[in-house]
């Protein structure tokens, strides 16, 4: 990739990070004086009520500088061929304002949907509901999930809506400590960043790098101890972006070493699907609803072994880049070194579930 690409995606993640910071502060503000607050409750962590809405800051932030990044060079074109505006739209590819028109939609109809759920608790139906809806805008925009084996379409887009609606909710779930899904987000983002650059797929970084400014400059009010909650509306939008970005990306071509390159997304994205898949078997376990909330996942668990909640936070974190940075690698290395990295991350969940047992036992 050109210097002129790093430049440019340096001044976008600088300029998304800052942008991200104010409107975070503008939203805190709005809410307290319009009382969109979280209350505590008996699954929840905070025990004073906290401002909510965050997820408006981080939505706004990454559409206007999405699009302030597609449409200013061709404003550039406009008034005169700029050699830089020419190269910048060649580089995201001929099909860039199809998919982009899939992202926004998309991810509008999700924001939408999670800013209804936190002003109103929606029934899980009607959420499913829209969040399907949100998957099949994608996948009509023409971005699915390809298989080696069933190339059927259909068979792909309905794996595609599957995979969207199950990371939507993942890092719903994951938003149950200050800083958490935040910072996963970002850390899953970093790591697709990194996978990707072996196959120069310049609009899929610049999604990536705005998202991670936008959520970052959110983080920074998120942290513990939290100034104001991301909510549903947040929480899924960022699900909802990691798993487009799942798909848009591609993890392998004939150049290639191996073709398990494609489960990049899948490492990238562990932790949370690690914390939902755990949760859900326990809930079966114990013969309870599945859809029933409580405090069993994977930074509650944590909390029980002793860890106060910001130290469980910055272990999921090393978590999360361990394995992320095991996504990077995939695309880079042959069939045994793909076998390494899988082991190893295999390896570092099986730790993982040996100190609950350990400490489920000890309680």
């Amino acid at each position: 990739m050109s210097e002129n690409w790093y430049l440019i995606f340096a001044f976008l993640l600088a300029m998304s990070f800052a942008t991200s910071i104010l409107l975070t502060e503008l939203v805190r503000r709005l809410a307290l004086r319009w009382e969109f607050m979280d209350h505590p409750g008996e699954r929840k962590m905070h025990v004073a009520p906290i401002p909510l809405m965050g997820g408006v800051a981080i939505c706004a932030t990454f559409y206007a500088w999405l699009l302030l990044s597609f449409l200013a060079p061709r404003l550039f074109l406009e008034f005169g061929t700029e050699w830089w505006a020419q190269r910048f739209l060649a580089g995201l590819g001929e099909n860039a304002a199809t998919k982009l028109t899939g992202i926004l939609a998309g991810g509008a109809l999700i924001f939408l949907l999670g800013v209804v759920d936190d002003l109103k608790v929606l029934k899980p139906e009607v959420k499913l509901a829209g969040q399907i809806a949100a998957a099949l805008v994608l996948v009509l925009s023409g971005m699915r999930i390809e298989l080696f084996v069933l190339s059927s379409p259909w068979i792909g887009g309905a794996v595609t809506v599957l995979w969207i609606v199950g990371l939507t909710n993942s890092l719903n779930f994951l938003d149950n400590m200050d800083g958490l899904s935040g910072g996963v987000s970002v850390i899953a983002a970093a790591s697709f960043f990194l996978a990707v650059q072996a196959h120069d797929q310049y609009l899929v970084r610049l999604v990536l790098i705005i998202f991670i400014g936008a959520v970052a400059g959110f983080l920074y009010h998120n942290l513990d101890p939290a100034r104001i909650f991301m909510g549903d509306a947040g929480a899924m939008f960022c699900g909802y972006i990691l798993a487009t970005v799942g798909i848009m990306g591609t993890f392998h071509t004939e150049q290639t070493p191996s073709r398990v390159a494609v489960a990049a997304p899948l490492l990238a994205l562990s932790v949370p699907i690690f914390d939902t898949m755990s949760v859900i078997y326990i809930r079966w376990r114990n013969g309870e609803s599945i859809m029933k909330g409580d405090k069993r996942h994977f930074s509650h668990r944590l909390v029980k072994l002793g860890m106060t909640p910001r130290q469980a936070v910055e272990f999921i974190y090393l978590v999360a880049g361990v394995t992320g940075l095991g996504a990077a690698l995939l695309p880079r290395v042959g069939l045994s070194g793909t076998i390494i990295v899988l082991a190893q991350t295999i390896g570092v969940f099986l730790l993982i579930v040996l100190l609950m047992n350990a400490g489920r036992k000890n309680n």
